[in-house]
């Protein structure tokens, strides 16, 4: 005790105090444009937008417009949706590879779905993602990163 109150007397405690404060603060600075970097590529959304449902002879074909505007790319995007019908009740679970998309790109995917009518088709939940994948690293988040929207006439959401 008698130690501490003799380096507290005479200030040397205290500019450790401060030289710590400094450093600490030095680190956040030095590290504060890739944490922002990181944040903001994070932030960065994928567009999923339900485009089309145009009527085939099997069933209904389906436009999904994606636009990647991160500085990623995506090997998998697997997503876990459920179709519900005109009347809101669940019809189906399937799901859907949207991958590969690259970095700063606009793709349109197609699927089709067999036995359905598109007349039938209410809506589309986006459940889950699945699986997320850039290169052989899984990406955290990407069922946040997704921002939703339809043009046709059965909406879609998660």
């Amino acid at each position: 005790m008698k130690i501490w109150n003799k380096l507290a007397a005479s200030g040397m405690f205290f500019s450790a105090r401060r030289f710590t404060g400094a450093i600490c603060a030095g680190l956040v600075l030095a590290f504060a444009p890739a944490i922002a970097e990181a944040q903001s590529e994070s932030d960065t959304p994928i567009s999923v937008e339900l485009n089309k449902l145009e009527s085939i002879d099997t069933g209904c074909r389906i436009y999904v417009v994606v636009n990647n505007e991160t500085d990623s790319e995506f090997d998998t995007l697997k997503l876990d949706l459920v179709l519900f019908k005109t009347d809101g009740i669940v019809d189906q679970r399937f799901f859907v590879d949207l991958a590969p998309l690259r970095k700063q790109k606009r793709i349109v995917k197609l699927f089709e779905l067999g036995k359905v009518k598109c007349d039938d088709i209410g809506s589309f939940l986006v459940n889950d993602v699945v699986e997320c994948r850039s290169g052989t690293e899984a990406v955290e988040n990407c069922l946040a990163r997704l921002d939703v929207t339809s043009r046709a006439t059965a909406k879609l959401s998660k």
